[in-house]
């Protein structure tokens, strides 16, 4: 099951949305405040859009799906087992990566720094 789960994170890797793209451009290669983020990083069962390990923050970017009422408990359920484990769980909509990055860039400078 690992070993699948590994296999499924580097697919979504090498099929990144724009957005993902935008962000991940970013943070990428200790780029930001030196801190070292992942992408498309298994937790548990869960594969998270881009994660700093070291201060257990996770960053999802959502698009319009992520509005649907099924989608909406998959997403609660998924947070819970995160915040079980000590993550904090940041979440950006594609308009937000879109429009207004350097806001994004903020909210997660400022986490960083608590």
């Amino acid at each position: 099951m690992r070993h699948q789960l590994t296999k499924f994170a580097r697919k979504l890797r090498k099929e990144q949305t724009p957005q993902e793209a935008k962000l991940w451009a970013l943070v990428r290669r200790k780029s930001f405040k030196d801190f070292k983020f992942r992408r498309q990083y298994p937790i548990g069962n869960y594969i998270v859009d881009i994660c700093c390990p070291e201060k257990r923050l996770v960053i999802e970017l959502d698009g319009g799906q992520h509005s649907e009422e099924k989608q909406i408990e998959i997403d609660k359920e998924r947070e819970r087992f995160l915040k079980n484990r000590g993550y904090k769980i940041l979440r950006f909509w594609n308009n937000d990566i879109d429009k207004n990055i350097e806001g994004v860039f903020d909210k997660i400078d400022q986490w960083l720094d608590e």
